[in-house]
């Protein structure tokens, strides 16, 4: 399909004025396009040439709107740091529709496009760094196989915005399935808007849990908990084993489908430390990394009241029951993989756990160790293993690869395609919070090299690239624990 082409459709704003604003966006008045995702384009259905269009820097700023495009502005409100906020919605951003696509509907969501309703006191712009993050972030989250939103393009400009400092404005085309928020049942429960909070169940369901359809919506509404219920348990499994730290884990930054979702002051693990805190706003650390299963679970029973108006406490308390054997059942799974087990024993968990109290003592690389690990065959010494252990944990790492060594012998796998498997679920490449500030600042003097580079990396990121070894390096300590803030 070429860009001319493209027509979207609004299965959303056709709910009804009770779901938000019609509103136009604020365009750039010299916008310059700064990147094109050809793999995103794929998904929509676009020809990848069209990467090439120069209609994208109008597009990407909502100077020109694509055909049949009628922005939305979405109101929500939910729980931040544990506190219910009712001004809450698309303050910066706006539903252009939807595309269809192999049997899928893919949402556009223009964020940066300027004030809206619901802006309260912002200006309703992003900024080139937070916009390169999040642009980023998606493609560093699906590329691990971990479900999340994803962005089409970025579009820059030289209007000055105003952060911690003053930096430059900049849109990017969030794609989403849905963006649809723990937040969305939230505002309509407590607005009792009941009759529309039952349209935004059967209006989820019919396109998620489409065996529901015809049931009434206490049923719909319980089988909806449920479902979530299951994706969140599956999607935080997936962080807690690739060292990803969201960092605002809100109601309003959850989807109700399971995505990895509003991305601002996230991190990945360098030195493996469960406490990480990647937000210099989170003083409690209630978002630090080891506290994300917890929170996510409470954010469920905060989706969970919102569906009290339709279905017993009894029904929702079993629903939510569900979370944490599933979390423990998919995160067994996915370290199982990490540690290139076929199998599953009794030990594991305290295999596990023992690895990571090891390499939590000696603030060793997380990634790093698990891709070298993936090379391991039994060796003695484990040199590699060791230049990323110091040498007061050595004893420990030959007494865990002592139990390691036992717990292969016992599935008496070959250790090439054991290996193998384990480079497949060990990545080389993350998205470091210092590659990515190194990636902004190339982008903010107009070198969009790196950024390309890393899209690249990211999108199979379990590859060698023996180019790009230098990306795949420890961090310097200067590199370690950036401030990360929300408005980034």
């Amino acid at each position: 399909m070429k860009l001319s082409e493209v027509t979207l459709s609004h299965h959303y704003a056709d709910l009804g004025d009770a779901f938000g604003t019609r509103i136009d966006p604020t365009p750039f008045e010299h916008p310059k396009l700064i990147h094109v995702n050809p793999a995103v384009l794929q998904l929509l259905g676009i020809d990848k040439s069209e990467a090439q269009n120069p209609d994208w820097a109008q597009l990407g700023c909502g100077k020109k709107l694509f055909n049949g495009s009628r922005p939305f502005a979405m109101k929500y409100t939910g729980h931040q740091f544990g506190v219910y906020n009712p001004d809450l919605g698309d303050g910066r951003a706006l539903l252009l529709g939807e595309i269809e696509n192999a049997g899928k509907r893919w949402e556009l969501h223009l964020k940066g496009a300027g004030k809206t309703p619901y802006s309260r006191f912002g200006d309703g712009r992003a900024v080139l760094r937070s916009t390169i993050r999040e642009y980023l972030a998606g493609e560093a989250l699906s590329g691990l196989g971990i479900p999340s939103t994803r962005a089409l393009c970025i579009v820059g400009s030289d209007e000055p915005v105003v952060r911690e400092q003053i930096e430059s404005g900049a849109m990017l085309i969030r794609v989403a399935e849905t963006h649809v928020r723990f937040g969305h049942f939230e505002y309509l429960f407590y607005t009792k808007q009941l009759q529309a909070l039952h349209k935004l169940i059967e209006f989820i369901c019919r396109r998620f849990v489409a065996d529901t359809a015809e049931l009434p919506v206490s049923e719909q509404a319980e089988a909806l908990l449920r479902f979530t219920t299951r994706r969140s348990a599956e999607l935080v499994a997936g962080w807690q084993a690739v060292g990803f730290a969201h960092g605002v884990l809100n109601t309003d930054n959850m989807s109700i489908i399971g995505d990895t979702f509003d991305y601002g002051p996230y991190g990945f693990l360098d030195d493996y430390e469960p406490t990480f805190i990647c937000n210099h706003s989170d003083h409690t650390g209630r978002y630090a990394f080891e506290q994300q299963p917890g929170v996510v679970l409470w954010n469920l029973n905060a989706l969970a009241h919102a569906f009290s108006a339709f279905v017993s406490v009894e029904a929702l308390r079993d629903c939510l029951e569900e979370f944490q054997p599933h979390l423990i059942d998919t995160y067994a799974a996915q370290m199982r993989r990490k540690l290139g087990l076929q199998t599953a024993e009794d030990g594991d968990q305290a295999l596990c756990a023992d690895l990571l109290q090891l390499l939590a003592d000696a603030s060793a690389d997380y990634t790093l160790f698990f891709r070298a690990l993936a090379h391991y065959r039994g060796e003695r010494p484990p040199a590699a293993l060791q230049e990323l252990i110091p040498p007061a944990q050595h004893e420990a790492l030959e007494h865990w690869l002592d139990h390691y060594d036992q717990r292969l012998a016992r599935e008496d796998s070959d250790s090439r395609v054991r290996n193998r498997a384990m480079l497949a679920a060990n990545p080389k490449f993350v998205l470091r919070n210092y590659l990515a500030q190194k990636i902004i600042d190339a982008a903010e003097v107009g070198d969009y090299r790196p950024l390309q580079t890393m899209v690249e990396l990211l999108q199979s990121p379990f590859d060698e690239h023996p180019q790009h070894e230098t990306w795949a390096v420890a961090p310097p300590e200067s590199g370690k624990h950036m401030p990360v803030s929300c408005s980034s």
